[in-house]
């Protein structure tokens, strides 16, 4: 029998502050934030909304982990508690994404669940990102809002958060452009691991990245002509 995911585990049987998530997000949330738990990790979540995630996060990495939450609703301050403050602030300001960042130092984990248009998600992306952790995690969700109009998507619409992200899977294979006038290794191609695309969500992992060597070894069996 699989383990029982533990944050799947507490939405079942939350009787706090009110959660929504779609349920296919529990299980990914747990393969990449598992290794964080118990430890003095710091936790960035866009989106307060009611606090009731941030209460989730709060019990899944334990009490020595630092929560934080990011809102554009001042009257989201009210939901602080003991381990987790917020700041307010609007997602899509570049500055204001400055000094939260200069304020809270590297951060572990970043989930992007706020405000969903594409200017948010990729402002967002591109202020946050470089400034977390060299082995962090920052996982954007709720991305199917690429795809509606409401939020600024449409499917294949240039400008979408998922239309960004295909533009990232080029930067990530950046070693192997055949030339000069071709896409050019960068920051992100030196700092990203890896890039996992599922059901309305990315999740990208850091790493200090160096060019890849190819090696052989054994005998080779077929003779050249």
């Amino acid at each position: 029998m699989p383990e029982e995911n533990p944050l799947a585990a507490y939405f079942e049987n939350n009787d706090r502050n009110l959660i929504h998530k779609l349920m296919h997000y529990f299980d990914i949330y747990h393969r990449y934030f598992a290794r964080y738990r118990g430890t003095p990790a710091t936790i960035l979540e866009f989106g307060v909304s009611h606090g009731g995630s941030l209460q989730m996060w709060k019990d899944y990495f334990g009490p020595e982990a630092k929560i934080i939450g990011v809102d554009i609703d001042p009257h989201c301050k009210e939901l602080e508690e003991p381990q987790v403050s917020i700041y307010i602030g609007d997602q899509e300001d570049r500055q204001f994404l400055g000094r939260l960042m200069s304020e809270i130092g590297p951060v572990d984990v970043v989930i992007d669940d706020g405000g969903h248009t594409m200017t948010q998600q990729i402002t967002t992306f591109e202020e946050v990102y470089p400034k977390i952790k060299q082995d962090g995690v920052f996982m954007v969700e709720d991305l199917h809002t690429s795809y509606w109009e409401y939020y600024g998507g449409g499917y294949r619409r240039p400008g979408t958060f998922i239309e960004y992200a295909k533009g990232l899977i080029d930067e990530l294979n950046a070693w192997h452009s055949s030339g000069p006038a071709d896409f050019k290794v960068t920051d992100y191609t030196r700092t990203t691991r890896s890039m996992h695309v599922y059901d309305s969500v990315v999740v990208f992992e850091k790493a200090r990245v160096t060019p890849p060597v190819s090696r052989h070894t054994g005998r080779e069996t077929i003779p050249e002509d």
